[in-house]
């Protein structure tokens, strides 16, 4: 049926009013457009790192935008940065950031970037960065520490004792930062500082990536500070090696096995004998109280008893001692590897020739000639 007069005159004020809503002469909408301006100066401010960061050996760097807030001249955008240190990445780094944007006559710019709400900080979201560079690790601390020479020093000399340890592939270097405080170390993992008081590092990554992911030793400075040379030495030692097994610790992994392995591959070739590098489970043997089972999950916890955490880790290496000194280092390597793919009864019986029930007795046995 035709339409009416009345219709028809209807017609050009509809077509107009439609015109006008796909933004007129039908180009994309309004809304569209100035979202899509956001995005792009967001690409133009990420083209180059902050000038801040330029003593770092940094590639890759790059914003991804995922998702844009506007409010009339001002934006909010969240997006993923993704970058790599030059040498010593394999997989890229880098955390979800809110960016801030104004619009001015010239168009949107970037006014802020910080760490997206939930998401944790980066080194230079606390203030100035320095590098130094060693043979095999890269040190980024906070700008004026007099320490990080030093530091960087220990660090070459860990990785070629995790190497000897860890008879596999690895990177063959470390990246270590050292941030200006306890709390500054704490606000970096997302936990409170607490949890991290008298310990003189920790390492952060994910576990079971291939290839190795990013992953970083963090320095409690105050911690660090505290110990003895030899202290110092073995704490990195111990922290480079989580960094060389990374790639083969699984959810499978025990975590007795993943921190006894890494001091034994700390204590290697010292002359640290049982009884100095376990003095608290030495004190429980000697009384008569032999641990019924290896340390669980729960047992190395941050923040709790001091000194059953002490025994955990004490525990763990006497246990990766007992591997490496009755069935030998190959066997012990290769009882690590295998505990990251395999149900643990199953990775021991491969390795030992052994159940976990053995395991068990034969690791309190070596407590009890050790320590008793």
């Amino acid at each position: 049926m035709l339409p009416g007069p009345r219709a028809v005159r209807a017609l050009p004020l509809l077509l107009c009013l439609c015109l006008l809503a796909a933004g007129c002469g039908g180009g994309r909408p309004p809304a569209a457009a100035a979202e899509r301006a956001v995005r792009q100066a967001v690409v133009h401010w990420s083209a180059r790192p902050p000038g801040r960061l330029a003593g770092l050996p940094l590639e890759g760097w790059s914003y991804e935008v995922l998702s844009v807030r506007r409010d009339g001249p001002r934006a909010s955008v969240r997006a993923r940065l993704d970058y790599r240190l030059t040498g010593y990445d394999a997989a890229p780094a880098g955390g979800e950031r809110e960016l801030a944007l104004a619009e001015d006559g010239g168009g949107w710019q970037v006014r802020s970037d910080r760490p997206a709400p939930g998401a944790l900080p980066q080194l230079w979201d606390q203030g100035p960065v320095e590098a130094v560079r060693g043979e095999r690790a890269l040190v980024l601390g906070a700008a004026g520490r007099g320490d990080l020479a030093a530091v960087a020093a220990e660090a070459d000399r860990a990785v070629p004792a995790v190497s000897a340890a860890w008879p596999r592939p690895w990177a063959g270097r470390v990246v270590v930062l050292v941030p200006g405080s306890l709390e500054a170390m704490a606000e970096l993992l997302g936990r409170p500082a607490d949890a991290y008081r008298g310990l003189g590092a920790v390492t952060t990554g994910r576990v079971g990536s291939a290839p190795a992911p990013a992953d970083r030793v963090v320095v409690n400075p105050e911690g660090y500070a505290a110990l003895s040379a030899e202290g110092r030495r073995v704490v990195l030692t111990h922290e480079a090696t989580h960094v060389a097994t990374r790639v083969a610790t699984t959810a499978t992994t025990p975590l007795w096995l993943s921190e006894g392995f890494a001091d034994w591959a700390a204590y290697r070739g010292t002359p640290t004998t049982p009884a100095q590098g376990a003095p608290a489970l030495a004190r429980e043997v000697r009384r008569g109280a032999l641990p019924a089972a290896l340390p669980g999950t729960e047992a190395f916890a941050f923040g709790g008893d001091p000194q059953a955490l002490a025994r955990a880790y004490e525990g763990a290496w006497l246990a990766c001692r007992l591997v490496a000194d009755r069935w030998g280092e190959e066997a012990l390597a290769d009882l690590y590897g295998r505990a990251g793919r395999e149900a643990w009864p199953t990775a021991l019986e491969g390795s030992l020739g052994m159940d976990p029930d053995a395991f068990t007795r034969a690791w309190q046995e070596a407590l009890r000639a050790q320590l008793g």
